[in-house]
C-alpha cells in the first residue's frame, strides 16, 4: 500500500486502474486518475496505472466485427478485475459490450465529452464536398454506413490503428479522408486536426461515444463509493438510455447503429439509426420522455426501429 506522507491531507487509497495501452486510452486513464486525486485530496500516485493489452488491439488486419466485436478490448480488462489483478478498469463508453461478466458493474461514466465525430481531409471540408470516387478509411461499421449513405460515390476502405496511425495515413494521402471521434482528438491535444465537426443529428454518434466508463467488480462497495466521487449523473442517465437501446438492438450483431440521448429540464431526447453496411437503406427515429424512465426511452426507440425495419436486416 502506498503511504502517502506529503501533506496532512494525503490518504492511502492504493486503487490500482486498468487501462489498454493506446495513447487515448492512457489519457483516458490519467484523466480519471487526476479527477479521482483530486476529489480525495490525495497524490495522484495512491492511483497507479496498469496497461493490459487487449485481443482488439492486436488485430489491425480486419474489422473487429468479423473477429467478436467489441468484447475484444474488454476481455483481458475483465479477467483482470475478476481475478483481482486490477481495481478498477477504465474503458471508452463506446467500446463496452451490451451484456458485462456477471462479476461485474459499470460504476458510472466521467463528465460526457463532445459526442461528434470529426472529418479528417485535406480534399474536402465536408464529406458533402468530397471529389467523387474519393477513399475514405475507418474500421467502424456505423461510419461507413453513414458516409455511403450520404455519398454512395466514394469508396470506403478498413483503415485501423491508433488515433495518430490513422491521422498519419491521411497526412501521406493512403486514404482521402477518415473520421475520428472529437472527444478522442480533444484529450489527445489534437482537436486542430479535425477539418469540421459532424452535426450529430445528421450523422449519430456510436452509443457511449464520448464518455468514460468505469467498471468494478460488483462487491467492492468500498471502490464504488471512491468513484462515486468523480462520475456524473447526467452522463450516466443517457447512457442508461442508449445502453437499454443498443441492448434491444442486439448490438453485437454486424448491424450499424448509431444512437444519442441528450438531457435537459428533466426532459430525455434520445435519437436512434439503424443502417445497412452499405448505407443503402436504413431507419431513423427519435422519441422524447422523463429522465427518470431512461431506460424505457431507450428500448421504446430500439422497439420501434424493429418494428420498420424489413425481417431480415439484423441478418449478419
Amino acid at each position: 500500500m502506498n503511504l502517502l506522507t506529503s501533506s496532512p491531507t494525503d490518504k492511502a487509497v492504493d486503487l490500482r486502474i486498468g487501462t489498454r495501452g493506446s495513447p487515448l486510452a492512457l489519457a483516458q486513464a490519467y484523466e480519471l486518475r487526476r479527477r479521482l486525486a483530486a476529489a480525495q485530496g490525495c497524490a495522484e500516485t495512491a492511483f497507479s496505472v496498469h496497461v493490459i493489452t487487449t485481443t482488439g488491439d492486436t488485430i489491425q488486419d480486419r474489422p473487429l466485427s468479423e473477429a467478436g466485436g467489441k468484447g475484444l478490448f474488454t476481455k483481458e480488462l475483465d479477467l483482470a478485475l475478476i481475478r483481482g489483478d486490477i481495481d478498477i478498469a477504465v474503458h471508452s463508453a463506446k467500446d463496452l459490450p451490451t451484456i458485462l461478466p456477471e462479476e461485474l458493474a459499470i460504476l458510472g461514466y466521467l463528465p460526457r465529452e463532445d459526442v461528434r465525430d470529426a472529418w479528417i481531409s485535406a480534399k474536402a471540408p465536408e464529406p458533402q464536398t468530397l471529389p467523387a470516387g474519393s477513399v475514405v478509411g475507418t474500421a467502424s461499421l456505423r461510419r461507413a454506413a453513414l458516409i455511403k449513405r450520404l455519398r454512395p460515390d466514394v469508396t470506403v476502405t478498413l483503415l485501423r490503428g491508433n488515433v495518430e496511425t490513422r491521422l498519419a495515413k491521411v497526412e501521406k494521402g493512403d486514404v482521402d479522408a477518415t473520421l475520428l471521434a472529437c472527444a478522442g482528438l480533444k484529450r489527445l491535444g489534437l482537436a486542430h486536426k479535425a477539418t469540421s465537426l459532424l452535426d450529430p443529428e445528421l450523422f449519430v454518434p456510436a452509443v457511449g461515444q464520448g464518455a468514460i466508463a468505469v467498471v468494478a467488480r460488483r462487491e467492492e462497495t468500498a471502490t464504488a463509493r471512491t468513484v462515486d466521487s468523480v462520475v456524473d449523473p447526467a452522463t450516466s442517465l443517457c447512457l442508461r438510455s442508449e445502453r437499454a437501446y443498443l441492448r434491444i438492438l442486439d448490438g453485437s450483431c454486424r448491424t450499424p447503429i448509431g444512437g444519442h440521448a441528450r438531457l435537459a429540464l428533466g426532459k430525455m431526447q434520445l435519437r436512434g439509426i439503424i443502417l445497412r453496411p452499405d448505407g443503402s437503406q436504413f431507419f431513423e427515429t427519435c422519441l422524447d420522455g422523463p429522465a427518470a424512465e431512461a431506460e424505457a426511452l431507450g428500448e421504446a426507440v430500439a422497439r420501434d426501429l424493429i418494428a420498420r425495419a424489413p425481417a431480415d436486416f439484423f441478418k449478419d
